[in-house]
């Protein structure tokens, strides 16, 4: 029996039902990777763990685990060198609760080193590929993520999104990425990129998957202080609506303006006619601070970025220098030089002099308080509208190699997920259908809506995105042609 492209839930009827086994389900996914992983290498370990029966609500089902989420005893890198060899001693709280309810983890997923990139090609190993053009990027930081899922290598992955990390590769690779706002999934031993930012997170075939996985995963964590308190469960009731009337939708007109590629502005617009005809009411709104966003991010983000990295010294742990060294400067020096790569370092030393003395007032604490005026701004709209819907990257999917000398490029890339970023809100990219790549005619490739809920209202985002999603077909459609089964 072919398993790959089902959904979790699709899944799950099939074990109820004896017509395959947990053990079996298992090892299709194993020889499947081993079939067709080299193709687009987005997972760089497989089968570590061994398989575990499980009467949890997941029934064994394997998922993929991006290599920032830590894992008892399996090793733990953030795809760089600096960590090659680390091995946790205790697992991601996010990961226990997935295990609690029946998860097998199927392997590590190759990402951006230490989630810093928008394009999967920053990872210390090898650049993951896109599965719809293997010359293309799969989109970042949970790259493999999105890769694995879109080329049927497991049922759903894993990620996390700063600042469009999930929501982007997703909308890159054909696949759903749910982002829930900041707080309502536990941070504790997922490797911290920039602490107020990061959002543990998911990648599948479809928005009650993402649901399925959030409600096990949501919840407040004592481990971890950041967590929003209680849990939030998605009542199952908003499966059964059956269209958007009484939903009124806003559309921020900051996000389609200059530097929106045509055809994506093409497939964006039909996607929101779709909205009209499920008779959601359709208004425009303006988020003015956006044009401040990038600009906000970079900066706070990296200082965030330099504190969190600054416990990688190769003393307690990760890569040691064998080097020569004549003190304490020269051992960090070595330690740190010899394997961290061109963006960690780029965003260390940036985010240190934006820290500095006499820079503090000028760079950090004015970009500290722009996020607050686009707090405001999306407070604002939300007394409007139910939900924003957006397109989630202003281009599809270029070519590898196209933008990787220029950073300026690639964060640019992320203008339209980094202000629901800011603003700690709950995010999803769906299926809207194909356009057109300026760089080759030829070529159609997957191009996702972003939808942005209020804060606390991950069940809006769910209930307007599962409406969306089963008044089309694009899930049937977004099964690129050289992984279809």
């Amino acid at each position: 029996m072919e398993l790959a492209f089902k959904s979790i839930h699709e899944l799950q009827e099939l074990i109820k039902n004896g017509d395959i086994s947990q053990k079996e389900l298992w090892q299709y996914f194993i020889e499947r990777n081993h079939t067709y992983n080299k193709e687009i290498w987005a997972f760089t370990s497989i089968g570590l763990r061994d398989f575990v029966e499980s009467d949890g609500e997941l029934m064994g089902i394997p998922l993929g685990i991006k290599d920032l989420f830590c894992e008892k005893n399996i090793p733990t890198t953030g795809c760089s060198k600096m960590l090659e060899n680390f091995i946790p001693p205790y697992s991601a709280t996010v990961i226990e609760r997935l295990e609690k309810t029946g998860m097998n983890s199927l392997g590590k997923l190759n990402m951006d080193e230490f989630a810093m990139g928008s394009s999967g090609e920053n990872s210390a190993f090898w650049a993951t590929k896109n599965p719809y053009g293997t010359d293309r990027i799969p989109g970042g930081s949970s790259s493999g993520s999105a890769a694995a899922v879109a080329a049927g290598l497991c049922p759903a992955a894993l990620g996390t999104d700063t600042g469009g990390s999930l929501r982007q590769p997703a909308s890159m690779c054909g696949v759903v990425g749910f982002r829930p706002g900041y707080g309502r999934n536990s941070r504790f031993w997922v490797m911290p990129m920039a602490s107020s930012f990061d959002c543990p997170g998911t990648i599948t075939y479809t928005v009650q998957d993402a649901a399925l996985l959030y409600n096990i995963m949501n919840g407040e964590d004592p481990l971890e202080n950041t967590t929003l308190p209680g849990k939030d469960i998605i009542d199952p009731k908003i499966w059964k609506t059956p269209d958007l009337k009484w939903k009124k939708v806003g559309i921020p007109k900051e996000y389609f303006e200059e530097g929106l590629e045509e055809w994506v502005k093409t497939t964006i617009n039909t996607a929101i006619e779709k909205l009209k005809e499920l008779w959601a009411e359709v208004v425009e709104v303006s988020l003015p601070m956006t044009k401040y966003a990038i600009a906000s991010y970079y900066i706070i983000v990296p200082a965030e970025v330099s504190t969190n990295l600054a416990r990688l010294d190769g003393i307690r742990y990760g890569h040691n220098s064998s080097s020569e060294r004549n003190g304490l400067e020269e051992l960090y020096l070595n330690n740190r030089g010899e394997w961290l790569w061109d963006e960690p370092t780029r965003r260390s030393i940036l985010g240190s002099y934006v820290l500095s003395a006499g820079f503090y007032d000028a760079y950090y604490k004015k970009a500290s308080q722009v996020r607050t005026l686009i707090i405001q701004d999306f407070e604002k709209a939300f007394e409007q509208v139910d939900i924003l819907a957006c397109p989630v990257s202003p281009s599809v999917a270029w070519k590898i190699g196209d933008k990787v000398d220029d950073p300026l490029k690639l964060y640019l890339e992320d203008a339209y997920t980094i202000p629901a970023s800011l603003a700690g809100l709950p995010g999803m990219s769906i299926p809207c259908g194909f356009a057109q790549s300026e760089d080759s005619e030829k070529e159609t490739l997957p191009v996702w809506l972003q939808l942005i809920g209020p804060r606390m209202w991950e069940q809006k985002v769910f209930e307007i995105a599962g409406v969306y999603e089963r008044a089309t077909n694009w899930r049937k459609q977004m099964i690129p042609e050289k992984f279809k089964v």
